[in-house]
């Protein structure tokens, strides 16, 4: 067999890779492609197993794409040394030719959100305060992906302690969108989402509180999924559902899924096929009766994607929540406000709060100004939204919102204040259509719809009744099936370009 070289010359970038190895065993029908970064993950990890491909070329491959594209989408931050990489990568294939098998991830480079500790890698959470600090464990996340056999290559960037849905922090700067560059990647998990869609990673993990899978996901034509809150969260059950929850993220369903297989507290999440489509009941609940400010163009692309799943056989109708989306968006604030009191610490050292910036010392201080009269009104909203997703849910199989209510915009903004001539009150007011998931604790899939005229991203989000993981996940696999907004890819633009 002939000897196949999978990266291009890097020298430009400034590195020098090592030569790559020679694979052995079957190919894909139709042959692997030229570049193994094309490959999804579950197809590299396949072709890694069956030694079609060594984990020294594909370690040499993401590292030519990184040094070539990264520093224009800023998707990656705190990247390990090039020499220890690959040494990893050369133990990845001496492992399996001894025999030894790590994990579906064996041998594949994988960078951790930086909310999450990886041993060994700084761990700064987007804030001046840590910027130098460096992790001496795996935190929870990072010790099953590791598991899995991934070699960590650094970490993904996100905004300042996670909060907005705009990847920006004042130690590694902003994050672009895989499409435009020049526009936000959205938040907080904006660097794992471009670095999927522009090939610089296999797979992603990341977190979302208030859509901070599900924006970037639509920010960046990829899938990313919000599961049950007692899915992945060890201290998250269906009794008490959590406000956030960490999840996967994917270039399609197919990986996403294999993600949480790795990600979930137990793994059953195995053997998922695509939903049948015919007779399947959509509640279509678009921009909440104009409650929602929605830039134009983003109804009308989630509702054409709605009508390709019509004519596979579903049924799509539209519906309104019996409860004022003002009261979800009150709970939802209060919660998130009183949540933000665990912050204290930062906020009453004077020389520390100077370093927070200014949307999360306004978080804080509005937990101070909470009664506990507030918080029992909120909690008991969240318990009659419990009441009204169940009976929603006795009567549709999902419920369907955008992804976002605006399309991504410059990544210099920190956040919109404005959306179709409406004024936005506070800084994630912009976001407020993923409430009505966050709020629930309910499993929600963001899906790719398309793009408007100029080329910019979006998607919508598929909720799913509380524990339904599975459903909704397979519903994923069946949208593929009847749309293509994942086979086009950005047209990348290159370091000194």
């Amino acid at each position: 067999m002939k000897r196949r070289t999978f990266i291009r010359n890097a020298g430009a970038a400034g590195v020098a890779l090592a030569a790559p190895l020679p694979f052995s065993g079957r190919l894909f029908a139709g042959g692997l492609p030229a570049d193994p970064t094309d490959l999804s993950a579950t197809e590299l990890s396949a072709a890694i197993h069956g030694k079609q491909v060594s984990c020294l070329e594909v370690m040499q491959a993401y590292l030519a794409r990184i040094h070539t594209y990264n520093p224009v989408y800023n998707a990656l931050v705190s990247l390990a040394a090039d020499d220890v990489l690959l040494r990893q990568a050369r133990e990845a294939d001496a492992a399996l030719a001894r025999g030894e098998y790590w994990g579906w991830m064996h041998g594949m480079p994988h960078a951790i959100k930086d909310l999450q500790p990886v041993m060994g890698l700084p761990y700064t959470l987007g804030s001046p305060m840590f910027k130098d600090r460096v992790a001496v464990a795996d935190g929870p996340i990072a010790e099953k992906i590791r598991a899995q056999g991934a070699i960590f290559i650094g970490k993904t960037n996100t905004p300042e302690f996670g909060l907005g849905s705009q990847s920006y922090n004042p130690v590694f700067g902003a994050t672009g969108s895989a499409y435009n560059p020049e526009l936000t990647a959205g938040g907080s998990s904006g660097g794992a989402a471009c670095g999927l869609g522009t090939h610089m990673l296999p797979a992603a993990d990341g977190g979302d509180m208030m859509g901070s899978l599900r924006n970037p996901g639509a920010f960046n034509n990829v899938i990313g999924f919000r599961p049950s809150t007692h899915v992945v969260e060890e201290d998250g059950s269906l009794s008490d559902r959590l406000l956030s929850t960490s999840g996967p993220m994917g270039r399609n369903t197919r990986d996403t899924i294999q993600l949480l297989q790795t990600l979930a507290r137990t793994p059953e999440f195995g053997g998922l096929e695509p939903l049948g489509l015919k007779g399947i009941k959509i509640g279509w609940m678009g921009d909440l009766n104009h409650y929602l400010a929605m830039e134009a163009g983003i109804l009308e692309l989630c509702m054409a994607n709605l009508a390709a799943v019509a004519e596979a056989g579903s049924l799509v109708e539209p519906v309104q929540p019996g409860l004022l989306p003002s009261d979800l968006w009150e709970s939802w604030t209060t919660l998130r406000h009183h949540g933000r009191i665990d912050m204290l610490e930062y906020y009453e050292v004077p020389a520390n709060r100077a370093l927070l910036k200014p949307e999360l010392v306004w978080e804080i201080e509005q937990g101070l100004g909470l009664t506990e009269q507030d918080v029992a009104r909120a909690q008991t909203i969240r318990s009659e939204w419990y009441t009204e997703l169940d009976r929603l849910f006795g009567r549709y199989d999902f419920l369907v919102l955008p992804s976002a209510q605006v399309f991504p915009y410059p990544k210099e903004i920190h956040w919109p204040k404005q959306i179709d001539g409406r004024a936005m009150d506070t800084y994630h007011r912009w976001m407020e259509v993923v409430v009505p998931g966050s709020l629930g604790g309910i499993p929600v899939l963001n899906v790719p719809v398309g793009f408007d005229a100029r080329g910019r991203p979006m998607g919508m989000q598929i909720l799913g009744k509380l524990g339904d993981d599975r459903k909704v996940l397979s519903f994923g696999l069946a949208y593929e099936q009847v749309t293509d907004h994942l086979s086009r890819r950005p047209k990348m633009i290159a370091a000194g370009e």
